[in-house]
């Protein structure tokens, strides 16, 4: 049985997405809050059906442009939840990868990522960024 592989993008409007990496195919992308994130990743991962996590870890960014008061208030709430996912997957000893949001990449419209990804459901910017984090991901061997 091959196991999943989740993308997160953290935040206010949590990017969800898994990957099932033997049909190359995504079995569900969604936004979510990252509390439920969190629940349906540990669910999966007691249920051995999960290989691995990967996360857009704000922390890592080390760019920063001209920025208001409200857009780095938002980052640092980004950052803390980023810590807390962090803590969350090490303490339940759940395989993680984080992205820097510089290697994440472009955002991806939903038409160009439909033509990526052959996936036809309907998807929010945030559910496409933790997407295109697992697009084409293997399963990380233990």
């Amino acid at each position: 049985m091959s196991r999943l592989v989740i993308g997160i993008d953290p935040g206010v409007n949590t990017g969800f997405a898994v990957w099932h990496p033997r049909n190359k195919e995504f079995v569900m992308i969604e936004t979510l809050y990252v509390h439920e994130a969190m629940e349906r990743v540990l669910r999966l991962w007691h249920d051995g059906q999960l290989s691995h996590v990967v996360f857009e870890d704000a922390r890592l960014r080390t760019w920063f442009g001209p920025k208001g008061r409200e857009a780095l208030q938002g980052a640092g709430s980004i950052k803390r939840d980023c810590t807390i996912l962090a803590d969350f997957l090490g303490g339940h000893n759940i395989p993680f990868k984080t992205v820097s949001p510089l290697k994440k990449g472009a955002k991806v419209d939903a038409k160009r990522f439909s033509a990526l990804t052959k996936y036809e459901g309907r998807t929010s910017e945030h559910a496409r960024d933790a997407a295109m984090l697992v697009f084409g991901a293997k399963e990380m061997v233990a």
